[in-house]
């Protein structure tokens, strides 16, 4: 239970980062750069870490994660296992 804790840590402090950073005076282009690379590349790299921990997928299969559907295909052992 404490690693899917530590999962979701890692997935929703930066969305909490971000919108305290929206809301303080960020330029609005700074802040779609961070939003898309939270989107995708962190998510990418960490929900790929996760499967690749727990040897769902080979760790150079990490990268695939970015493909649009990927993370519904693996929703049950990202968010709900631990």
């Amino acid at each position: 239970m404490k690693k899917l804790f530590n999962y979701y840590l890692k997935i929703l402090i930066p969305l909490g980062v971000l919108r305290w950073l929206n809301e303080t005076a960020l330029n609005p282009t700074l802040f779609v750069f961070l939003l898309f690379f939270y989107a995708l590349i962190f998510r990418t790299y960490v929900d790929g870490k996760r499967l690749a921990d727990k040897k769902i997928i080979p760790k150079k299969d990490i990268w695939k994660m970015i493909i649009p559907g990927k993370r519904f295909e693996y929703f049950k052992e990202l968010y709900l296992k631990k």
